[in-house]
């Protein structure tokens, strides 16, 4: 996308989204979310038609329904008509360097890290689970945030204490669950699975804990077919598991993505789409 809005400026571009700053103010930021699409921790060359749009529509979505400070503003800010869809208006926060990560069931990273080590992030696990098993309550587990194009890293709880004090540690790991199981009922009775999810936090002016970023989008969580999952079909996901599954099967990881193919493109699309319908009607 452009780097230029009128009456804004670029301040900072991610793998998937931009932040820009309103021109006057220090308080503000205009999250814009965009068509581009990462796995493996790379930038796709091949965006998604509409992703960046109906993401925003679902955090805007999932904030107005979580009993928890979040950093949307009201503020007197007109937001450019050119990105007004797939734009969020938001508080600026001091953001905390976790990844507050919560698993209903152990897949994809977790899975492996659970194979090696019996645990994720230093959480012991049941033994003999298999990918897509259901826990007996869901977890918390951290990560550290990396830069852009490393690897988060997996940290048990003892380093968040380290990084933001043991009373900021236990409040981020008590909201990230009571949200996590707050969403999951909801899913659910949209015949949804909530596989995991993961949350960011920052702090406000007053020192608040506030919950920012985007939230519970099929970027930042795995949602899965409950009715297939019964069916014992599992991993039939309604987020971009589409992708990363024809990588993992087109490319050994080294130099450049492949363009992903049109079919791939358009059956994201319509999976993120199936699922906004599903969790919003």
């Amino acid at each position: 996308m452009s780097d230029q809005l009128p009456g804004f400026t670029l301040v900072a571009s991610g793998k998937v989204r931009d932040l820009y700053a309103p021109d006057g103010r220090d308080d503000l930021l205009l999250l814009v979310a965009d068509d581009r699409i990462s796995a493996f921790d790379q930038v796709l060359s091949r965006p998604v038609p509409g992703r960046g749009a109906l993401l925003t529509r679902l955090s805007r979505w999932w904030f107005d329904r979580l009993d928890v400070p979040n950093h949307l503003a009201d503020a007197d800010v007109a937001v450019p008509e050119a990105v007004a869809d797939r734009a969020m208006l938001v508080e600026r926060l001091d953001m905390l360097p976790v990844e507050c990560v919560v698993r209903a069931y152990v897949t994809g990273s977790g899975y492996a890290e659970y194979r090696r080590t019996g645990s994720i992030s230093g959480v012991p696990l049941p033994e003999g689970l298999q990918d897509g098993d259901r826990l007996p309550e869901p977890v918390f587990t951290p990560a550290y945030k990396a830069e852009l194009g490393a690897h988060d890293e997996n940290i048990p709880f003892e380093k968040v204490v380290d990084l933001v004090g043991a009373e900021t540690a236990d409040a981020l790991q008590a909201t990230s669950l009571a949200v996590f199981r707050t969403a999951s009922a909801v899913a659910e009775s949209k015949g949804v699975i909530l596989a995991d999810t993961k949350f960011e936090f920052g702090r406000d002016r007053e020192g608040r804990l506030v919950l920012g970023d985007e939230v519970l989008t099929p970027d930042s969580s795995r949602y899965w077919d409950a009715a297939a999952y019964a069916e014992g079909r599992r991993g039939v996901s309604f987020d971009k598991q589409i992708v990363r599954d024809w990588l993992a099967a087109h490319w050994d990881g080294n130099g450049t993505p492949p363009d992903l193919p049109d079919e791939i493109v358009q059956r994201t699309a319509d999976r993120y789409r199936e699922l906004v319908e599903l969790l919003t009607a």
